[in-house]
């Protein structure tokens, strides 16, 4: 493995785990927020022990999306020098924006988990939103960093100086919209179907079933609004990228020659050599219509965008298609579990229904992961777009493959511990919660 290689594996990897950590750490609290208001309303004790046991979940994450997060903040200077050599006075300002929300954050979770019975009821229940906020735009802030390499603005680029810096204009660049409102319907949506999923578990295995019911339905409402909004979200992220990045688009599709109109493929397997698709499913005109709203309209290829500025077009169409299969699918379990709320049908007894929620337990993230590959490796062999290549800004510095490996090792024990942790705290909630509840 050589240097350029490992470097990319590893924050390919620390992205990979980070992501997790963050959405999860990003949504949790809103779950907790509602299971607390629900308390405060009602007076039962499954929504306070509920609020409780989400709270701990919560801190877990927290503390590990830090460990993450500090990670990648040295691996940026450490792997990309030259990178934030030029990049970090342009977008630095997303990143300590970052910083003053994380620690807001921080402040606000050490209210929540030790105010109880010590605050103001109302004002402990709002310390536990601040959570929620505070993580939300720590992530669209992240994001809108991550959106400017897709659509660098804020500067001039003149002679390989960067010139004219403005902070504000790099920040809310073209992109951080709609990669932002992506990003945050996909945490919504794939940490709500893994948390529904594992209480919809415990409820087919009859355990303290009230608690675990409550838990699902806060979980399931959160993830299958997401489901169902993610497609118009992504509608405007296709719509974007043809303007910005036809050469993502077009390895997106596999769409090696211009079409008017073009295809949507469903499926396929690419020949990269050969540059064709072999069997797909096609849509005719669906691409154009995705992609500038009208189904006669023409769409760029490849084979108008130098070769040297092509992306991998296997990994990203493959990326692509299983993001939005899984996304699909799971906007068809959404639209399934709100019929059978609008029947009022008694969830207990629909054993089939939790059983899909179950399956649903990892693929909310493989699709989120799966989007990741597509922004990144869509974007490649730029690091920032059409101004600085990849390989241009990877540290000189030897030995980065054992680099990689140290960090490899260290996300897999990350990712052991944490797991270890959350199978402990559910398999708590007997001893710790089953208390009666108030009637």
């Amino acid at each position: 493995m050589d240097d350029f290689i490992a470097a990319r594996s590893q924050m390919a990897l620390s992205l990979g785990f980070h992501i997790i950590f963050s959405c999860i750490g990003m949504v949790m609290p809103f779950f907790m927020a509602v299971s607390h208001y629900k308390w405060l309303k009602t007076n039962d004790e499954v929504y306070k022990n509920l609020t409780k046991a989400w709270s701990k979940g919560v801190a877990i994450f927290f503390a590990t999306g830090a460990v993450s997060g500090t990670m990648l903040s040295f691996e940026l200077g450490l792997l990309w020098p030259k990178f934030m050599d030029h990049a970090g006075p342009i977008f630095g300002m997303p990143f300590s924006l970052e910083g003053t929300a994380f620690f807001i954050e921080a402040i606000a979770l050490g209210f929540f988990l030790y105010g109880w019975n010590k605050l103001n009821k109302w004002f402990h229940w709002f310390t536990g939103m601040v959570v929620g906020v505070s993580g939300l735009a720590s992530g669209i802030l992240v994001v809108a960093a991550n959106a400017w390499m897709n659509s660098p603005a804020g500067f001039d680029f003149i002679n390989g100086k960067y010139l004219n810096i403005d902070p504000i204009q790099a920040m809310f660049n073209k992109a951080w919209f709609s990669q932002a409102l992506h990003m945050c319907l996909a945490a919504f949506t794939a940490t709500g179907f893994a948390v529904a999923g594992v209480h919809a578990l415990m409820i087919l295995r009859n355990r303290n079933a009230a608690f675990h019911l409550k838990a699902f339905k806060i979980a399931a409402i959160f993830a299958c609004i997401g489901a169902l909004l993610q497609p118009l979200s992504g509608d405007i992220s296709a719509k974007d990228v043809a303007k910005r990045q036809p050469a993502k688009l077009a390895a997106m599709e596999a769409l090696y020659k211009t079409e008017k109109p073009a295809p949507l493929l469903i499926g396929g397997i690419v020949n990269e050599k050969d540059k064709t698709v072999k069997g797909a499913i096609e849509i005719p005109g669906a691409l154009s219509f995705l992609a500038h709203g009208d189904f006669k309209a023409e769409v760029k290829g490849l084979d108008q965008i130098p070769e040297n500025e092509h992306p991998p077009v296997a990994i990203t169409h493959y990326a692509f298609q299983i993001m939005v299969g899984i996304g699909t699918l799971l906007l068809l379990v959404s639209l399934t579990y709100f019929f059978i709320l609008f029947k009022k049908k008694p969830l207990t007894e629909k054993r089939w229904l939790l059983k899909l929620f179950v399956v649903a337990i990892p693929l909310g993230y493989i699709a989120l992961e799966a989007g990741w590959v597509v922004t990144e490796v869509g974007r490649q062999p730029w690091i920032i777009y059409g101004i600085m290549r990849t390989k241009d800004a990877v540290t000189p510095m030897p030995g980065i493959a054992y680099s990689f490996y140290i960090f490899s090792a260290i996300y897999v024990s990350l990712s052991i511990i944490v797991t270890f942790l959350l199978y402990r705290q559910i398999k708590m909630v007997p001893v710790l919660y089953n208390k009666p509840e108030r009637k």
